[in-house]
């Protein structure tokens, strides 16, 4: 793509997703949904005014990761760690029923092979965080206990959509798998997030010593971006998707955040810093974040959908029953009031960008055959679209 055309969908992205984000909102649709919805319209399913490219997924990346971060900056830790066996329980429910579930029935049911019915049963498994954390927050509730639960549970779960996916392709590749190389992985990802806060509040402890010897404020939210990329690259060698390196040095960084065994490492005038950072973040989030949404609508083919195939339909309910009620039913394996049980299965449902990667590893792989590639499309679609409008439903108090 030429250069000079990649600024023209850029404007589009941007104006358009705005518009169609502060519409929805204005008649009680969550603005996720506005952004979305731009995206289909002006990608292949719509207009086709605008091809996915590779430039349209690193800003998008950065958008999210933007997003992310700024949600770890705010995050309450204490909050997230009483929270803590809720979230794992709700994780590990929420990805292990829609799979085994989806498999089952993939090779049970409609007879389709075993590496293709994991596959499936893997596709089920995701969960966007970044279409959660979205709408959570525009309607003012990640301080809710059932809205840090979902966060904690989200990062779980795209930590075990990572560790699934990898090991799938492997198995749809070799016909087996590499348990040494999966434990590897896990083991490093541990590692990760045990080391990953320490080494974000040493960088930050430098920042401010740097920043008082140039006598230059500026050059906080320069290095904080510094933090937040090379963060993003250290997640994703040692497996985990790069959003959660953002993630992990927004905790590191919030007002509450701090080290037991290392309070040395507390940075001076934290608070002063923490308000300045996310000061300067904000814009980039405002700008940047919408982009992630539209192109998640960009990337949705719904022409490649034969709404009057039997076979689609077919397979599409049962697979969709599936997908829904193994992340509803998540929110049910622990205490709580009927509300915040449903609150906690419906954040969990949307399956966004993380299911469509699955679908195209699937289809390059040669595991999902025209009609399977557009029923996943299909439940991806259904799932990221229906879960913000149930959410805001049951959102009001």
């Amino acid at each position: 793509m030429d250069l000079h055309y990649l600024f023209l969908s850029l404007a589009l992205i941007i104006f358009f997703g705005r518009v169609l984000g502060d519409l929805f909102n204005k008649f009680g649709i969550p603005a996720v949904l506005g952004e979305i919805f731009a995206g289909i319209i002006l990608g292949v399913s719509g207009f086709g005014l605008i091809e996915i490219n590779d430039a349209i997924k690193v800003l998008a990346e950065i958008g999210i990761i933007l997003l992310l971060f700024k949600v770890g900056l705010e995050a309450d830790v204490h909050q997230l760690k009483k929270v803590g066996v809720p979230a794992i329980i709700v994780a590990t429910v929420g990805a292990t029923l829609p799979m085994v579930f989806g498999a089952v029935a993939s090779y049970y049911l409609f007879n389709l092979p075993l590496a293709t019915s994991l596959f499936i049963g893997g596709t089920l498994t995701a969960t966007s965080i970044g279409i959660t954390v979205k709408v959570l927050t525009d309607l003012g509730k990640m301080n809710h206990r059932f809205a840090q639960i979902v966060l904690a549970a989200a990062v779980l779960d795209d930590i075990f959509g990572v560790i699934v996916l990898a090991v799938l392709y492997e198995f749809a590749k070799k016909g087996t798998v590499d348990i040494n190389a999966t434990l590897t992985m896990i083991f490093y990802i541990a590692t990760f997030f045990v080391l990953a806060p320490i080494l974000a509040k040493i960088m930050a402890k430098l920042i401010n010593i740097f920043s008082n010897k140039l006598q230059s404020q500026e050059f906080i939210p320069v290095a904080v971006m510094s933090m937040i990329f090379f963060f993003a690259f250290l997640s994703h060698e040692v497996g985990s998707p790069e959003i959660l390196g953002a993630f992990t040095v927004g905790l590191a960084l919030s007002r509450r955040f701090v080290i037991p065994l290392a309070a040395f490492l507390k940075v001076e005038e934290k608070e002063k810093m923490a308000e300045k950072i996310e000061h300067s973040i904000d814009p980039l989030v405002f700008i940047l974040t919408p982009i992630f949404f539209v192109s998640i609508g960009l990337s949705l083919n719904l022409k490649a959908i034969d709404f009057t195939s039997f076979d689609f339909w077919k397979l599409s309910v049962v697979l969709l029953i599936i997908a829904v009620l193994g992340k509803v039913l998540s929110g049910f394996f622990i205490k709580g009031k009927t509300k915040e049980k449903l609150l906690i299965g419906f954040s969990m449902l949307p399956r966004g960008e993380v299911g469509l990667i699955f679908a195209e590893l699937g289809k390059n792989s040669k595991l999902f055959d025209d009609l399977l590639y557009a029923v996943i499309i299909f439940v991806v679609a259904f799932t990221t679209l229906i879960s913000p409008i149930i959410l805001k439903m049951l959102a009001k108090d």
